[in-house]
């Protein structure tokens, strides 16, 4: 597992507006990020992985659950979640990206296509605050590239999925196939 520097008489950051909520949230994705981490390289159960991490940690209540929905979630979308990122990385295809690295944009990458009460921006930063403390400032400038990258594309099925029956989406998606049909036929090229 990734090394915990809170350990190393490190201090997390001070408390925002949300008070203990923010920082647990934050602490909920570290957690989540280190468990991504030993399930990818130490290949190890997830089942396994996941138990022992949330016995051992101080994460309570909807934290606790907001982790575990996040590597749950990545583990089930993770082919998904891969080909949308070798698809905006083409030189820097998941195998080929540093282990954390690749663990990081998983993460934050589910977060904003499955996780829409969670804010894009808390997700980019906290992502981008994550690769400089646990890989290198590249590796921040990288994560934040990619996921501004996906956080201006469309959700498609993760926004249909979590909206309800009958909403938005649905038309949307009539209103746009209507207008690629009306600019595929006749048009200049």
């Amino acid at each position: 597992m990734i090394p915990d520097p809170s350990h190393s008489g490190q201090k997390s950051g001070g408390r925002g507006a949300h008070g203990d909520d923010r920082n647990t949230r934050r602490e909920a994705r570290e957690l989540a990020l280190r468990m991504l981490f030993q399930i990818d390289v130490g290949k190890q159960p997830p089942g396994e992985v996941i138990g022992e991490a949330l016995a051992q940690s101080k994460l309570e209540g909807v934290n606790r659950e907001f982790c575990e929905v996040l590597v749950r979630g990545v583990l089930a979308h993770l082919r998904d979640l891969d080909a949308r990122i070798r698809a905006l990385t083409p030189d820097w295809t998941p195998d080929r990206q540093a282990a954390v690295d690749r663990s990081i944009l998983r993460l934050a990458a589910f977060e904003l296509l499955h996780q829409p009460e969670s804010p894009v921006a808390a997700v980019v930063n906290e992502a981008v605050e994550l690769a400089k403390k646990y890989s290198t400032a590249e590796s921040g400038r990288f994560v934040n590239g990619v996921l501004g990258a996906l956080a201006r594309q469309p959700r498609g099925d993760a926004e249909i999925e979590n909206a309800p029956e009958g909403d938005a989406p649905k038309e949307d998606k009539e209103k746009e196939d209507k207008e690629d049909r009306d600019t595929d036929g006749g048009g200049d090229v």
